[in-house]
């Protein structure tokens, strides 16, 4: 039953048009009234901001704030992975030979997530990490390696939320919600970077044009909190072994290494 309400609530909500009246409202002046009130609630870290509070004009802005220069040093270790952004590492695990994840107790589809069985059968026996952003968290997402863009793609339309309760209650927002994926070769491995629109927001910006990543380079940002998951081919990857599911990461930190 509570499924059942909660499916219907976003449903109700979850329109084009709501969507589109949200945007307009956080990019325009009058949302700049909620700014202080946004950043004490969410505890903001004003001291990492590349601008003082009272600089930005609209919600918008923060939510797309950069940081000051030199905030999130990047790991400097040869084949490294680091997290692409600061977020919560939601879950780690491994990619079934039927295309399949578990996070949190709900089954998806990389098939689906990826929208092609092509596209997902690389991965298979891989490993996935899922990393969730938050209202709080700096919202602009970096190069997680060092390699060569092979393709990008968007998929989806509308977007469920994707915190705790989404993922239990939401219809597979992690394989059905607007997303954007961008596929790397790094070591001769693929690993695809998953961007997820978060609910009624959904705007991926993409910030790089060229086809070479360098690692912990900006690469695209949300404009709302989000998820971003990461897919790497089979004994392509060894996860560091401080890291471990729920824990808080920020970009730059050393999540794994490249085989």
């Amino acid at each position: 039953m509570l499924k059942w309400l909660y499916r219907l609530m976003i449903e109700l909500t979850n329109h084009s048009l709501s969507s589109k009246m949200i945007a307009i409202f956080t990019k325009s002046r009058l949302s700049a009234l909620l700014i202080p009130s946004y950043a004490k609630i969410y505890g903001i870290n004003q001291e990492e901001m590349e601008k003082n509070l009272k600089n930005y004009k609209t919600l918008q802005q923060l939510f797309i704030r950069k940081l000051k220069e030199g905030t999130r040093p990047i790991d400097p270790t040869q084949n490294s992975v680091i997290s692409p952004v600061d977020g919560i590492i939601e879950d780690i695990g491994v990619i079934r030979e039927n295309s399949e994840i578990v996070v949190k107790g709900k089954t998806y589809s990389i098939v689906e997530m990826l929208g092609s069985a092509e596209e997902a059968k690389k991965y298979l026996n891989g490993l996935f990490v899922i990393l969730y952003l938050s209202p709080s968290h700096y919202h602009r997402i970096h190069s997680p390696i060092s390699g060569v863009v092979q393709k990008q793609w968007t998929l989806g339309k509308k977007s469920y939320p994707v915190n705790r309760l989404g993922l239990k209650y939401g219809k597979r927002p992690l394989s059905k919600n607007y997303r954007t994926i961008t596929e790397v070769v790094a070591n001769g491995k693929h690993i695809a970077i998953v961007k997820i629109g978060a609910m009624f927001v959904n705007s991926i910006e993409l910030t790089h044009a060229s086809k070479h990543l360098i690692k912990g380079q900006e690469i695209a940002y949300f404009s709302f909190g989000s998820t971003v998951v990461l897919l790497f081919e089979k004994n392509s990857i060894e996860i560091d072994e401080r890291i471990v599911a729920p824990m808080g990461v920020k970009v730059g930190e050393r999540i794994g290494y490249l085989k």
